[in-house]
């Protein structure tokens, strides 16, 4: 397993740019723009990580910019945290056989949801390529909030 990065819902990008990389030091390695779901990500990593980023092994700060306007309550502005780990469907088939609910399951090989005993949602994602889809992932339904 491999940590990856911690994301956190921001109202102002500018500004949090300006208070992660021109005042704390965190550098940009990546962004992502993405028209249909009216959002940026902006991936920034610690000095020292930096030239692991392009490989993506550094851990990173991921801010989530939503470009329609969201107060954030209740801790909302913070979003996951996220693992790569080696086997996704083992993984979730492990957690599901001690009572972790799979709240986004892997139907797509690639990526899961579960949450923490304190409601902390925690993103799985497969090492390399997707594995092929299967079942039961492939047709269950998403439970609960991630």
């Amino acid at each position: 397993m491999q940590y990856l990065h911690t994301m956190v819902r921001v109202s102002d990008l500018d500004a949090s740019l300006r208070f992660y990389c021109d005042l704390l030091g965190l550098k940009e390695v990546r962004r992502k723009e993405n028209d249909k779901g009216r959002f940026t990500l902006v991936f920034l990593a610690a000095p020292e990580d930096e030239p692991r980023s392009d490989r993506l092994t550094a851990p990173e700060l991921e801010l989530t910019y939503n470009w329609d306007p969201e107060e954030y309550t209740g801790g909302r502005n913070f979003g996951h945290l996220a693992y790569r780990v080696n086997d996704v469907y083992a993984l979730c088939q492990h957690l599901l056989d001690n009572g972790v609910t799979i709240n986004r399951p892997p139907r797509d090989g690639h990526m899961a949801f579960v949450k923490s005993p304190d409601g902390i949602s925690v993103e799985l994602l497969q090492k390399g390529d997707a594995l092929a889809p299967q079942e039961p992932w492939s047709s269950m339904e998403n439970t609960g909030s991630w």
